[in-house]
């Protein structure tokens, strides 16, 4: 919308039509383009350095007033009267249309243009300039009045301004250096309603870059100045101490003028300059290495900065110098990081690959020599169109398949393992790639920034990617209020009840009870079995328990509900016997946490709540922060950003944490003979199929014949269309396998080469298979043993090893909360048994002092 801005608007007023006229003019031209826009006639031409108010007349179409506002005009001038009010519509109208009136004349209430433009034989009075301008609610809304009456002197233009009006001159009467008689000195005139507060009257003048409007300093103008600017186009500033002041005449370091600007109040200036680079200065400020007296430039302003500097001095052979010569290679991963940020589903993962597409579509910018200020340029060009395209893309990017037949079944597709070669084996097998390294890249920062400002840099990501505003980091126990109690109905607290009755029963026997009859050693660790073994006569090894002093759990949260993953990460800590208990968890759109996970918090007796999630939560507790207690170890699933954080705290030093495992997509594998329920099997493949469309779930059927395999692909079919989830369900399955193989044995092999994540066993006697089983999570023995029980409340422990891993590591229990400490006692014999031949491999070693401990002990003992 045109904003009321300075204290005239200069307005075309010579007979000329042509563009050639404005050479005579090219002085006026150049400073009306720095700061105003210009009303001119219908017909006449511009250059198109300038922001022209175009009047319509009488004979002006719709499609003619359409193509000059299409054409960049600030604004089209029309009579009320005229046709062009009701065709443009009122959303143009508000925004472009200045609305011409004889002074005296009123416009109906109904209409709200962008400004009006009052014209009379003398400058309209006192009473109805305020007429005007408060039917327009200038003071507020900043649309103009503009007055076309004769102006004699700088004083009309400030009894019209003192009004709240703008006054327009006709560019015969203006002139930028010494005006003949009846002109107005162009600069004195757009300068006439500024005040100062200084003894010196100069004007505070804020400098910002035509990139991103980036500010690069507060310097100081006057009359004499934004003369020097507009004549030169290079920026002049007043200077305290030296006067006139060019700015970068001696340093190189110059600024073209793009717009100056009034505030709103007149009594300030802004500098709209495109900053060049100094022989020695990279920008504005004298200090040679900072583009702006405030600080670096940040953000898309300091990426331009950054990748103009490189495509002048960027290594032979380096990434950067690749990019800029290799125009394939550029045009393919715009390509790349286009699609991904397509992929992209939470938050984190948008922004992140936003950034990697921004970055790659800049540089192919700046290899054409185009910056942010020339797309900048571009937008505000785009946004003053006033006929809209349709928006479809072009055939070329639509997709090329047909929509999807929701009659088409929804089935795994099937494979016969003596049909299979060994590297389509290997491609079965394989899951859905992750990226860990460009994620592990994103996450890097996040973890250096929560290290360094910790709260303060945990409260600014969780608005960031979370978009909710905490005054805390923390909430400290009792977590649930009063208002959270109620919220809980009564089905789901029995419900978590029993399975945290079951978890806890379950875990609490992994500790290895104290033996009957104490062992000498068994004060070590009071309650627990202390191992001991005699290894010979006079030598005592011992083995005991210590639980791991802090720990973190990470529960996935924000939009989700997961009270059971609180469960089987703070239950097995509880029993452990844990001092500390950190639980992390995003909050909620509006700041809170889900009550039931609030209510199992209570009952694990946890340390406190961190109200973040994401990177940011892990740093918070592997690093610890000002309210937030640095932990020895992280347990609990995550997205890949939450695992590459994971993995990244685990490998710093200083940090001095572990992690339970990594994580992947949800799987399952379900092993179907003959004897196996369709109906059983098909719920269980699309219990995990629902979790995501990164979520595989294979079957493998044991010499089934076609009639079974097709009674489960219809159940599979028929369940999926009744979930609530299916268009994710249709993903995952496109991703998932059926492997036909002929005997149990087949079975159990393809599953450990596998190595899933939870493993169900639908066979007639189930249990022998089980000694089979070398690889997987957790396994579900027989028909009544539906995975989800074992999610979440039979006991066992849901958070397990997915993408393979189930090779490497189990599933969370009570040990992965505790470590084992050992310890030996040697008698006097078992010295003089065992000492010599410690002596002996001390000494084939190299290491003599080794050897020395046990001599000095041997010689004391020697008879």
């Amino acid at each position: 919308m045109l904003q009321q801005s300075t204290p005239f608007v200069p307005a075309w007023d010579s007979a000329d039509t042509d563009v050639e006229a404005w050479s005579v003019k090219e002085e006026l031209a150049s400073a009306i383009q720095y700061t105003a826009p210009l009303l001119v006639p219908w017909g006449v031409q511009v250059p198109a350095k300038l922001r022209p108010i175009v009047e319509s007349d009488a004979s002006t179409s719709y499609d003619e007033a359409v193509d000059v506002l299409n054409g960049g005009a600030e604004a089209i001038a029309v009579r009320p009267d005229s046709g062009l009010m009701e065709a443009l519509g009122a959303d143009v109208v508000s925004e472009r249309v200045l609305v011409v009136l004889r002074d005296g004349e009123e416009l109906s209430a109904e209409v709200q243009p962008a400004g009006l433009l009052v014209e009379g034989e003398r400058i309209p009075s006192s009473d109805s300039l305020k007429r005007y301008v408060r039917r327009m609610n200038t003071s507020v809304s900043g649309r103009g009045v503009y007055v076309r009456a004769p102006v004699a002197s700088l004083d009309d233009v400030r009894a019209i301004a003192a009004h709240g009006a703008t006054a327009i001159i006709g560019t015969s009467q203006l002139a930028l250096e010494q005006p003949s008689a009846g002109q107005l000195d162009y600069v004195e005139a757009w300068m006439c309603t500024m005040t100062s507060d200084r003894a010196d009257g100069l004007l505070p003048t804020l400098v910002v870059s035509d990139t991103c409007s980036a500010a690069l300093g507060l310097v100081y103008s006057s009359a004499e100045s934004v003369r020097a600017s507009l004549k030169t186009g290079s920026a002049h500033y007043q200077s305290r101490k030296r006067g006139l002041w060019h700015k970068g005449a001696t340093s190189g370091a110059t600024q073209r003028v793009v717009q100056l600007r009034l505030d709103c109040d007149q009594d300030a200036l802004e500098f709209r300059v495109e900053q060049h680079m100094g022989d020695v200065s990279v920008g504005f400020c004298h200090l040679t290495d900072r583009a702006s007296c405030f600080g670096n430039l940040q953000g898309l302003a300091k990426l331009e900065h950054t990748l103009r500097a490189r495509k002048q001095s960027a290594p032979p052979g380096s990434y950067t110098a690749r990019l800029f010569s290799d125009a394939t290679l550029l045009s393919a991963k715009i390509r790349e990081e286009a699609q991904e940020l397509i992929d992209a589903r939470d938050r984190e993962h948008v922004a992140f690959e936003a950034a990697d597409l921004l970055y790659f579509a800049l540089a192919r910018c700046i290899s054409a020599d185009v910056g942010l200020a020339d797309i900048e340029r571009s937008l505000d060009a785009k946004s003053k169109k006033v006929s809209r395209r349709k928006g479809d893309a072009k055939p070329a990017y639509m997709p090329k398949n047909e929509p999807l037949d929701a009659s088409a079944p929804i089935r795994l597709p099937v494979h016969r393992l003596s049909e299979t070669s060994a590297s389509q084996q290997i491609e079965l097998l394989r899951r859905p790639a992750i990226r860990t390294t460009q994620v592990m890249d994103r996450v890097r920062p996040i973890l250096a920034a929560v290290k360094e400002r910790g709260d303060e840099a945990v409260l600014s990501f969780t608005a960031q990617l979370d978009r909710v505003q905490l005054d805390s980091t923390v909430r400290l126990p009792p977590f649930q209020t009063e208002a959270d109690k109620q919220t809980m109905d009564a089905r789901t607290r029995e419900a978590i009840d029993v399975a945290y009755a079951n978890v806890r029963s379950f875990h609490e026997a992994q500790k290895a009870p104290a033996k009957t009859t104490p062992s000498k050693h068994a004060a070590w660790a009071p309650g627990e079995d202390v191992m001991e073994v005699t290894t010979m006569p006079g030598v005592v090894c011992t083995r005991f328990p210590r639980a791991i002093e802090s720990v973190g759990l990470y529960v996935p949260g924000g939009s989700a509900v997961l009270p059971s993953t609180s469960l089987m990460l703070g239950v097995p800590a509880q029993v452990a016997g844990c001092k500390t208990i950190v639980l992390a968890t995003p909050p909620r759109s509006d700041g809170s946490i889900a009550p039931e996970v609030l209510y199992v918090a209570d009952k694990i007796q946890a340390t406190c709540i961190v109200c973040a999630g994401g990177a940011q939560a892990v740093g918070a507790m592997a690093y610890g922060t000002q309210s937030v207690p640095k932990v020895d170890k992280i347990v609990g699933p995550g997205n890949q950003y939450v695992t590459a954080a994971k993995m990244l705290v685990q490998n710093e030093v200083d940090a001095l944490v572990s992690i339970d495992m990594p994580a992947g997509p949800s799987e399952v594998l379900v092993v179907a003979d003959m004897s196996a329920e369709p109906v059983f099997v098909a719920s269980d493949l699309l219990s995990q199929a629902e979790h995501g469309p990164d979520s595989q779930v294979v079957l493998v059927g044991i010499d089934l014949d076609d009639a079974k395999l097709r009674a489960i692909e219809d159940e599979v079919d028929k369940q999926a269309r009744a979930l609530p989830r299916v268009d994710v369900v249709r993903q995952a399955i496109d991703k998932s396998v059926t492997m036909l193989v002929q005997t149990r044995e087949e079975a159990m092999a393809w599953s450990n080469r596998y190595a899933p994540e939870h493993l169900i066993l639908h066979t007639t006697d189930p249990e022998a298979l089980v000694p089979l089983v070398q690889h997987a999570g957790s396994v579900f023995v027989g028909a009544w043993s539906p995975e989800s029980c074992g999610d979440y409340a039979s006991g066992t422990n849901h958070t397990l090893p997915t993408y393979g891993f189930a090779r490497q590591y189990g599933g969370v229990s009570t040990s992965t909360f505790q470590k084992y400490i050992t310890a030996q006692t040697l008698e006097a014999d078992g010295l003089r048994h065992l000492g010599p031949h410690v002596v002996a491999l001390a000494e084939c070693e190299g290491l003599e002092a080794h050897a020395n401990a046990v001599r000095v002990r041997l010689q004391q003992l020697a008879p």
